[in-house]
C-alpha cells in the first residue's frame, strides 16, 4: 500500500476512532462493527462465519449480503422497498429487472417451499418449470451449501413482505423465445459441486467458496461469448461494460492490467472501505456492492477473498493494460 493509501487508512481509522460516520459508504461504520465483533476463524469453507450464531435467519442474512441479493433486488433509485425488486439489469439482450424475492404470496415468493427456492438457486428453474435467464448468477449459485441455501431461504421468508409487481423483461427477439434460456442451459450449463482442494489452506478454501459461489464474481468480472457465456478460460480477467464504453476492471493479479499490484492488505481494506491503493474511491455499481456486502462481512472473510485473488494465475486483458499509475482508472 502507497504512501496515499496509507495515509487515507490512517484517517479512517482516526474517524473511526472519534465514532465518526463518513459520507461512504453509509453503512460502513456497521459493516466495521460486524466484521470487528464477528470475525472468528472459518472452520468449514461452506459454513456461514457467524455459525457461533444458532438463528438460522441471522446466518441467512449473512448470505443475502455476501451473495449481493441486497444490491441485485432492491432498486433504490425508484424508491423499491428493500428486496421488492425492479432493479434494470442491461445487457446486449435486452434489459431484465430483478424480481420481488420478499415474502409476499402474490409478487413475491411467499409460496415458494425450500425445495423450489434451491431448484431456483441451484438449477436455475421457477417452482412452475420455467428456465431462468442466466442473468440470475444460478451458474454460480449451483454450489452453493445445503446449509447456506436453506438459511438463505429461512432469512428471505423473514424479511418485511411488499406486494411490489414484478416488471416485464425487455428482451430482444429471438432471446424473448420461452426456449431461449432452456437451449442456453442445455449449451452451457452443467452443475459443478464444490470441490474442497486439500492441497490450499483452508482460508483459501474458503475465499474460493466465497468468491466463485456465493460472491459470484466472475459473472461480472469475465468475458462472454456472444451467446452471453463466460470464458472459463479468461475467468476474472475483466470485460467490456455492457452500458457504456467502459471496462469492468481485470481481477487477477496481472501488473500492468490487473491488480499485481494489490497485496492482499489492499484488497480486504478496499472490500471493507471503497478505498483504492492510490487513495482514490470506487464509485458506480462497485461502490453498492462495497455498502451492501463486502463491507458488511467479517475480517476473516474479507482476507479469505484477498487470499484466493492472488493466487488466480495472472491474465493480461490487452483492452485494460495501462500504466501502473494509472491502474484504477476503470474502479
Amino acid at each position: 500500500m502507497n504512501l496515499i493509501g496509507r495515509r487515507c487508512k490512517s484517517h479512517l481509522e482516526n474517524m473511526r476512532a472519534n465514532t465518526y460516520a463518513p459520507h461512504f459508504p453509509k453503512l460502513i461504520v456497521f459493516g466495521i462493527l460486524l466484521s470487528t465483533c464477528s470475525s472468528l476463524g472459518a472452520r468449514d469453507i461452506v459454513a456461514n462465519e457467524i455459525e457461533k450464531d444458532s438463528n438460522s435467519i441471522i446466518r441467512g442474512g449473512y448470505i443475502a449480503r455476501t451473495s449481493n441479493c441486497i444490491s441485485c433486488h432492491t432498486d433504490v433509485k425508484d424508491g423499491s422497498p428493500l428486496l421488492g425488486g425492479g432493479r434494470p439489469i442491461i445487457t446486449k439482450f435486452g434489459t431484465f429487472f430483478s424480481p420481488n424475492i420478499t415474502a409476499d404470496p402474490i409478487s413475491g415468493i411467499g409460496q415458494w417451499t425450500l425445495e423450489d427456492f434451491r431448484n431456483a438457486l441451484t438449477q436455475g428453474l421457477s417452482p412452475q418449470g420455467e428456465h431462468y435467464y442466466p442473468v440470475f448468477p444460478y451458474t454460480s449459485f449451483s454450489a452453493m451449501s445445503a446449509a447456506d441455501s436453506e438459511d438463505l431461504w429461512r432469512y428471505l421468508k423473514s424479511v418485511q413482505a411488499f406486494k411490489t409487481v414484478n416488471r416485464k423483461h425487455q428482451i430482444k427477439f429471438p432471446f424473448s423465445l420461452s426456449l431461449a434460456p432452456r437451449l442456453w442451459k442445455m449449451a452451457f450449463f452443467s452443475f459443478k459441486p464444490l470441490e474442497f482442494n486439500p492441497k490450499k489452506s483452508l482460508r483459501w478454501n474458503r475465499g474460493m467458496y466465497i468468491v466463485e459461489v456465493l460472491g459470484h464474481c466472475q459473472e461480472c468480472h469475465s468475458p462472454r461469448n456472444f451467446m452471453g457465456a463466460l470464458s472459463k478460460k479468461t475467468a476474472y480477467s475483466g470485460a467490456k461494460h455492457p452500458t457504456d464504453n467502459g471496462y469492468i476492471p481485470n481481477i487477477t493479479p496481472d501488473p500492468t492490467s490487473g491488480i499485481g499490484h494489490w497485496d492482499e492488505d489492499d484488497i480486504s481494506w478496499f472490500l471493507e472501505t471503497g478505498f483504492l491503493p492510490d487513495g482514490d474511491i470506487t464509485s458506480g455499481v462497485m461502490a453498492e456492492i462495497v455498502e451492501t456486502a463486502t463491507s458488511q462481512l467479517t475480517t476473516g472473510d474479507r482476507q479469505a477473498i484477498a487470499t484466493f485473488l492472488k493466487s488466480l494465475r495472472p491474465i493480461k486483458n490487452p483492452s485494460l493494460e495501462r500504466e501502473t499509475e494509472n491502474a484504477e482508472e476503470d474502479w
